[in-house]
């Protein structure tokens, strides 16, 4: 594990002691089931996520343990975390890192699942982690990867580089922790990864509007973090990156077979790209 996700962990662990440490039933921590398999937590960050939310909840209610962790909603997110029985907390949102990074740590067991509010958990896929889980050793593995089925109108997209996606979720706490990165955040597990054929479910995108607001988020925050690790780029930089972003999507990821929402899927990956490197030279002309 790197320094950044080291100090992460352990800033989120001086947050976590501030406010009297792990949870606990009965003033004991929970660790593991009578029958002596191992106990699950699922950890979901959350924002204004009332209509996505109940679903997610809803695939998590095999595990032992649901901790939400929210960044200020304006709706009923919060109240239907705690009707779903969920360990509810509101925080300041501090980045994607350090929020998941502070979701696995309120958790009181040690593998953890990590969700967010549009992504569900089918049941082929929670059977093979209750069943993973019963039959591992101690120690044998640190954390577990899925591939992701990503959804745009309601539909799955099997190309555009959506498919398969893959993504570690299931993690031994206390084997690994997040980059700290702003964006496209990454655990960072301290030994072997076994990788799932089941999926998680990914309900990412219900129409182009959020499409757009996903690149203006991501472009500025990648940005942000280009420039104060002190990168510069020349003026043909963003129309080449983004020129290659279309064709590698399009193109090389077969998203022309995705229809029209491949062609969409595309441009919005080239804007991304364009964005992401114009507003790092607007941050150098400031």
């Amino acid at each position: 594990m790197g320094c950044a996700g080291w100090a992460l962990r352990e800033a989120s662990r001086e947050m976590q002691r501030a406010r009297g440490g792990r949870r606990t039933k009965g003033g004991t921590v929970m660790t593991a089931n009578p029958s002596g398999l191992p106990r699950l937590s699922v950890a979901v960050i959350t924002r204004d996520e009332e209509e996505r939310l109940p679903a997610c909840l809803q695939s998590a209610s095999f595990a032992d343990e649901v901790v939400v962790v929210d960044s200020g909603s304006t709706d009923r997110t919060v109240e239907i975390a705690r009707s779903f029985g969920a360990h509810t907390l509101v925080e300041p949102w501090r980045g994607f890192s350090v929020q998941k990074q502070f979701a696995v740590d309120q958790c009181a067991n040690d593998w953890v699942l990590i969700l967010d509010a549009d992504e569900r958990v089918p049941e082929e896929t929670a059977g093979a982690v209750r069943e993973a889980l019963g039959s591992m050793r101690d120690g044998e593995v640190s954390a577990f990867s899925f591939p992701r089925k990503n959804f745009l109108h309601g539909r799955w997209i099997r190309h555009c580089g959506w498919w398969p996606d893959r993504i570690v979720r299931l993690v031994d706490r206390r084997m690994g922790a997040f980059d700290g990165r702003a964006v496209h955040e990454q655990w960072l597990a301290r030994g072997g990864i076994h990788a799932f054929d089941v999926p998680i479910e990914h309900h990412s995108f219900r129409n182009y509007s959020e499409l757009v607001a996903k690149m203006e988020l991501y472009s500025d925050l990648a940005s942000r973090a280009f420039f104060e690790e002190g990168k510069t780029v020349g003026p043909l930089t963003p129309p080449l990156h983004a020129l290659w972003m279309f064709l590698r999507t399009y193109l090389l990821e077969l998203g022309v077979l995705d229809g029209f929402d491949g062609f969409v899927i595309s441009l919005m990956n080239a804007g991304g790209s364009f964005f992401k490197y114009a507003k790092l030279r607007e941050l150098e002309w400031n």
